[in-house]
């Protein structure tokens, strides 16, 4: 009985710890596999929560909040509205003046200008003095506009000497006058690129700094009065009110030489973005958000056959251009080719516009007299003739002859021989005249011929 009882009690308490153990088992498996869950779960409970966080601070930063902490409603008609329309500023950006290299007169003077400012204060003002790094960007992106249009000067300039060197038409007086102005141009525009490296060499200095000062002026709705008035009324009101407070205190900053003016409203926006934006307004300031387009909705890109049109326009303008100064110079170079033609044919052309006059007078003149006077022309002509050829073999005697100054001995020799060959020729010219002329009228042409040959000699 025994055995089969303590038998029974063995087993069943087996069981009972086979099914503890099992049960043991069963709760670290679901631990376990809990555990795993969890691991699983936790980048997508984040995501969640920082979906949440973000709607709370959406929530909680809402427009009107914002607005409340910059202080300000909008900037118009030269004004910051405030507290809803209650309050309008308006601000004189003022230039000061450099005080210590003053002399001590000139200090006293200022001094007692600027105390009278102070008494002639009826209202409160607020003075705010605005510290900026230098910005010389834009000054670089003007000087660089200037310095393209004074290239395509330069290269203008330099197309017309080279068409004006190789064409040959030009004297050399035209050609130096025309270099020197290429020269200048020259030296402008490597004058300009040198302006332009040494400003951004300078814009890459961060500690360059500049002062700015302001006077702020505050008008309040309630210095309206009890009657009943809008807001729009109100608004005319604060800004002639401020207007004129303005005008007073610029003419009573200028006895201490302080100059003054009222700021418009895209300078009170860039006074107050760089009062909120100190850092960032250094490298991006209003001016480029604007013209960026970041108070639109949306951008628009121009049509690109509007753009080929655009271009096509400035070509045939450009082809204009040149195509103009071309036919310029030659016709220029054409004309002074005729000038010169008609100047080298002057005494030609006198003569026979002269013998033209003749014919045309003669009955009123006498056949006689007029034919005298046509041979008296053709001597004169001949005579003419003859002094050129002189005057072009005295050129190259003199150019046979030292200086004066070392060889003066020489120099008498050769003008004697000058003298001596000039007398046979005129008493040629004497005789040719004499077998032309007829009667009487050989003694008076003979005067004539001497008296020629004497001017002849002496210019010589």
């Amino acid at each position: 009985m025994n055995s089969p009882e303590e038998l029974t009690n063995l087993l069943t308490i087996m069981l009972i710890v086979m099914f503890a153990l099992l049960v043991v088992f069963l709760i670290i498996f679901f631990i376990l596999k809990s555990k795993q869950n969890k691991i699983q779960q936790a980048p997508e409970k984040e995501e969640k929560k920082i979906e949440s966080d973000a709607k709370k601070i959406a929530k909680e930063y809402t427009k009107e909040s914002i607005f409340k902490f910059m202080e300000f409603d909008r900037v118009e008609d030269n004004m910051i509205v405030q507290k809803n329309g209650n309050r309008y500023l308006m601000a004189i950006e003022c230039q000061g003046v450099n005080y210590d290299l003053m002399s001590e007169n000139e200090k006293i003077s200022v001094e007692e200008g600027f105390l009278q400012f102070l008494n002639t204060l009826r209202y409160p003002i607020q003075i705010y003095i605005q510290t900026r790094t230098v910005n010389l960007n834009d000054s670089i992106e003007n000087y660089r506009k200037k310095i393209q249009e004074i290239e395509m000067q330069l290269n203008q300039k330099r197309n017309e000497y080279t068409k004006k060197l190789n064409s040959g038409n030009y004297s050399r007086e035209e050609l130096e006058k025309e270099f020197y102005e290429l020269t200048k141009q020259t030296n402008l525009y490597e004058y300009g690129k040198d302006i332009i490296q040494n400003t951004e060499r300078m814009s890459l200095n961060k500690n360059v700094l500049n002062k700015k000062y302001y006077i702020i002026i505050p008008y309040y709705s309630e210095e309206v009065g009890n009657g009943d008035f809008d807001k729009e009324e109100i608004r005319n009101l604060a800004f002639s009110e401020l207007y004129t407070k303005a005008q007073s205190l610029i003419t009573a900053l200028s006895g201490c030489e302080v100059s003054g003016r009222i700021m418009d409203s895209n300078e009170l926006v860039d006074l107050l973005y760089v009062a909120y934006n100190r850092d960032d307004s250094e490298v991006f300031s209003i001016d480029k958000a604007l013209r960026s387009g970041y108070d639109e909705l949306y951008t628009t890109a121009p049509d690109v056959l509007d753009k080929k049109m655009r271009q096509l326009d400035e070509n045939i303008e450009r082809k204009a251009l040149d195509l103009v100064n071309e036919k310029v110079l030659q016709a220029r170079s054409k004309k002074q080719r005729e000038v010169e033609e008609k100047e080298a044919r002057f005494a030609e052309l006198i003569r026979q516009r002269a013998e033209i006059i003749l014919n045309q007078n003669a009955d009123y003149i006498g056949r006689e007299t007029a034919e005298m006077a046509q041979e008296l022309i053709e001597n004169e002509d001949e005579n003419d003739e003859e002094i050129i050829d002189e005057e072009l073999e005295n050129e190259e005697i003199e150019e046979t002859i030292p200086e004066v100054e070392e060889k003066p001995k020489r120099a008498r020799k050769t003008t004697t021989k000058v003298k001596k060959e000039a007398k046979p020729k005129s008493t040629t010219k004497a005789k040719k005249t004499q077998t032309k002329d007829k009667g009487g009228k050989e003694n008076v042409e003979q005067k004539e011929t001497k008296s020629k040959t004497r001017r002849a000699t002496s210019t010589k």
